[in-house]
């Protein structure tokens, strides 16, 4: 069969369909509308005679058909992309796209302070980040990275330290512990109304201590579970329990006097930040010196 012009394009689209499984999410991105999706594919699936897609109004998934076409054209439109990828090195100034899937820690503690001059300094690269604390397939959401703490980087991935170990802390605000006391070993918050955290996979962290080569990880108490830091810093501050929160998180409400770090001498390391993206791909340019500027500027140490 000839291919044409519109057939790559068609193409083009039914590998974004399938990557991101919507057509909400593949229109944002490609930057057309989930109708001009709809009529490519269903112009597609008419000239080569196979449905390719199972769509109702909740998902959308892969035919057999859809799943062995997708498998098969991968490769080669990754390879284009390569292609197109390397003509930055000839460019004055680099330019594309990059599209990363972070931990909301990562964003703020990392992402936050590099953005500014990353996009100062390369003006034609655009950035687009989904934050996210589940664990997902970043591959499969249509991301070209993701960035999470090293203990939770996919094994199929290469990964790069981004940050060093961060330190762990109990955090609480002074009126809370006037009225509650203040724990001097980890058995004691089970005392205390704890702030849980849940984790990426839907369960509940197991709050981690450290001292003199005696570890411990204890199942808190606590009425409320989240996973996003600065509600957990409010209702910290807000003397509503004590918070399990990374150190540079808290830094400003402790100099502030609004927290007070308890069982110092108890706190962890934990893995700093990794980035983590597929091997079989050429490193986008953006991404690469996106890396590059976090381990110059070294916003967690390095």
């Amino acid at each position: 069969m000839r291919i044409s012009r519109t057939d790559l394009a068609d193409y083009a689209y039914f590998l974004a369909l399938a990557k991101h499984r919507s057509f909400r999410r593949a229109g944002l991105d490609l930057g057309v509308s989930a109708s001009a999706l709809s009529h490519s594919l269903k112009g597609l699936e008419t000239r080569i005679g196979v449905r390719l897609l199972n769509r109702t109004s909740r998902s959308v998934t892969l035919t057999a058909a859809g799943e062995e076409l997708y498998g098969a054209l991968t490769a080669p439109f990754d390879a284009i992309g390569s292609a197109v990828e390397g003509l930055n090195r000839y460019r004055d100034v680099p330019a594309g796209r990059i599209s990363l899937n972070v931990m909301e820690q990562a964003s703020s503690l990392l992402l936050g302070p590099v953005l500014p001059v990353f996009v100062q300094r390369y003006p034609g690269i655009a950035v687009d980040v989904t934050i996210s604390n589940l664990l997902v397939d970043v591959v499969a959401r249509g991301a070209d990275a993701g960035i999470r703490w090293g203990g939770t980087v996919p094994e199929d991935m290469i990964a790069q330290r981004l940050s060093s170990d961060v330190r762990w802390v109990v955090v609480g605000a002074p009126a809370y512990l006037d009225r509650h006391g203040t724990p001097t070993h980890p058995s004691e918050l089970a005392e205390h109304q704890c702030l849980r955290i849940r984790l990426g996979d839907e369960s509940l962290y197991r709050w981690e201590f450290e001292k003199d080569g005696e570890e411990i990880a204890i199942e808190v108490p606590g009425a409320i579970s989240l996973d996003e830091t600065q509600f957990a810093l409010a209702l910290a501050a807000a003397g509503t329990g004590l918070a399990y929160l990374p150190a540079p998180s808290v830094a400003g409400f402790v100099a502030e006097g609004k927290l007070r770090i308890v069982l110092k001498d108890w706190a962890p390391l934990g893995a700093g930040f990794h980035i983590y993206y597929p091997g079989r791909r050429q490193l986008p340019t953006g991404l690469r010196l996106l890396i590059d500027l976090i381990r110059e500027l070294k916003p967690l140490g390095l």
